[in-house]
């Protein structure tokens, strides 16, 4: 699991964060940074606890 860190991101958290996700140097290669990037923030989101989840009726109104 990752878990959500303060520090700056720079190339040493960018593939350690990726190897956690299990993402091999082969794989990195064939993926672009945002598309890293957009996994990494992701993987963290699964693990967040939403109480709020809209309704139909909030979808409605909005």
């Amino acid at each position: 699991m990752i878990r959500p860190t303060d520090r700056e991101m720079n190339t040493a958290v960018y593939l350690l964060r990726a190897v956690q996700m299990g993402l091999s140097v082969n794989d990195m290669e064939n993926l672009d940074e945002g598309m890293i990037i957009d996994m990494l923030i992701e993987s963290v989101n699964d693990t967040a606890d939403y109480n709020n989840m809209a309704s139909q009726e909030d979808m409605d109104r909005f």
